[in-house]
């Protein structure tokens, strides 16, 4: 995989080549300073300023008693117990929030690459919808996933010679409340040939997808021969879309071949024999049944955070862990 490859899947790259077979988004780029703060694990975690008067947990209850152990009392005259004051980006909350409403008053945010979808559960609705930049803030501080967008999305690149992006982008997407996860599908495309489609959620059996599977199949194959193979720019790639209640086919994401994109249902290496058996035709497949499902994969983070080579989400964690350790076994009196 090269970095050309990485760039290419991009939201910014090709939303703008397939804005009329995607869902309706709006790309904001963001200022280095919003990606600092996003960085920054040196504090506590404080959400900005809102220059809205928005809250993220418009739903919790305000108990000032809890705030107590955070007050320093007047003329303590020690500056350095005086907790941090948060920061505000109101050039870009004022945009975002203008994008919202746009798109109808709901969106769910996604970075260059990435959505924070492990993020999820601590929004007021335990979903990526956000209806504030409050909200947005929220899901994107909190979420370790992002990290591989920021840090680490050229490690696996045989050509790597950055370590991140020049610029980082927000990508707001029109949040659908009859989405259904069933119709969304994954497809593998290998020298611009389509070599295997794959149900996206694995983790569920749906009965219907019996039924409608080699219609599906043909809408794909036909959208993907029509729309896709000779626009983007790559020639190993997957594609994820999504197929409508009235047979029309949309384009959720581009990932890379391989590296830390999932193969789902296939392997990697039954992908690569598929290239050569095209007069088998394409490769569709569905969990067929409750047997069929991947209980490895229903875990309390998303599909595409179960990566644990270098810089993924998990490298991250266990680096943590390791450091933990370490320091406690320096001071052993620090745990007692």
């Amino acid at each position: 995989m090269k970095e050309e490859d990485v760039n290419q899947c991009q939201i910014q790259e090709w939303y703008p080549k397939f804005k009329s077979v995607s869902i309706r988004t709006i790309i904001h780029e963001l200022p280095e300073c919003f990606v600092d703060y996003l960085l920054d694990d040196s504090g506590p975690f404080l959400l900005p300023l809102s220059v809205s008067g928005e809250d993220a947990l418009p739903n919790r209850i305000h108990n000032p008693i809890d705030e107590e152990d955070y007050q320093v009392s007047e003329g303590s005259g020690d500056e350095s117990e005086q907790p941090p004051l948060p920061l505000s980006f109101p050039e870009l909350e004022l945009n975002i929030k203008e994008s919202i409403n746009t798109l109808g008053g709901a969106v769910f945010p996604k970075l260059n690459w990435s959505a924070p979808k492990d993020s999820a559960w601590i929004s007021s609705s335990g979903t990526l919808r956000c209806t504030s930049f409050s909200e947005i803030v929220l899901l994107l501080q909190s979420s370790d996933s992002l990290v591989h967008d920021l840090c680490h999305a050229y490690d696996s690149c045989s050509d790597k010679t950055l370590s991140r992006p020049p610029n980082f982008f927000l990508a707001l997407r029109k949040w659908y409340s009859s989405f259904l996860p069933e119709m969304e599908f994954r497809c593998f495309v290998r020298s611009q040939e389509l070599v295997g489609i794959s149900q996206r959620e694995v983790t569920t059996f749906y009965p219907t997808l019996l039924e409608k599977k080699n219609g599906l199949q043909l809408l794909i194959e036909d959208f993907f021969t029509e729309n896709v193979r000779q626009k983007f720019e790559s020639e190993s790639y997957t594609v994820d879309v999504y197929v409508t209640k009235d047979g029309r086919v949309k384009i959720l994401d581009f990932n890379p071949w391989g590296a830390f994109t999932l193969p789902l249902l296939f392997t990697w290496e039954e992908l690569e024999q598929n290239l050569n058996k095209e007069e088998d035709g394409v490769d569709f497949r569905i969990v067929e049944s409750h047997c069929g499902i991947r209980p490895g994969l229903k875990t309390a983070v998303p599909q595409d955070y179960l990566d644990t080579g270098p810089g993924s989400g998990w490298d991250q964690f266990l680096r943590k862990a390791d450091e933990e350790l370490r320091q406690q076994k320096m001071d052993p009196g620090n745990g007692a």
